[in-house]
């Protein structure tokens, strides 16, 4: 399994407005200018983001992006599925396939349980993690560079 440039970006991106002052909006420009990221693209993850009530946009001069519950409460796990979708190892766990992994079908394959337990450790690690943690590792990163 590979998490894209979508995934990561869209992290780095959710991390840069969660480390900000409380009620702070943050614009796609200054994130892009922080991270060496596109506007264009960044403008692009906001939306499942959004969709997904991770963010919420403020309108006006002053306006921009802000987490839209505290840090603590927004998982990684949450953010890439929002970004990537279900993060699945392999199509036959996902319930959306057609049987298609092998001649004998999903009911018998021998690898499954394997499948199933890296979801499971994935999920548990992913979810384990909350964006108040990587903006504590972040803010003094932050700093060395300013």
């Amino acid at each position: 399994m590979k998490i894209s440039t979508r995934g990561r970006y869209g992290l780095i991106a959710l991390v840069d407005i969660a480390a900000c002052e409380a009620g702070e909006c943050i614009n796609i420009k200054n994130i892009a200018k922080r991270q060496g990221l596109s506007v264009h693209y960044l403008e692009q993850l906001v939306s499942p983001l959004k969709k997904a009530g991770i963010i919420k946009s403020i309108r006006g001069a002053q306006g921009g992006y802000v987490l839209n519950r505290p840090a603590e409460d927004i998982s990684v796990g949450e953010a890439l599925e929002a970004l990537e979708g279900p993060l699945y190892p392999v199509e036959c766990l996902s319930g959306d396939h057609d049987q298609s992994c092998g001649s004998s079908g999903c009911d018998v394959c021998v690898t499954k349980t394997v499948w199933e337990r890296l979801y499971e450790r994935l999920n548990e690690v992913l979810t384990s993690i909350t964006l108040a943690e990587l903006v504590n590792d972040y803010k003094p990163r932050k700093e060395q560079t300013m």
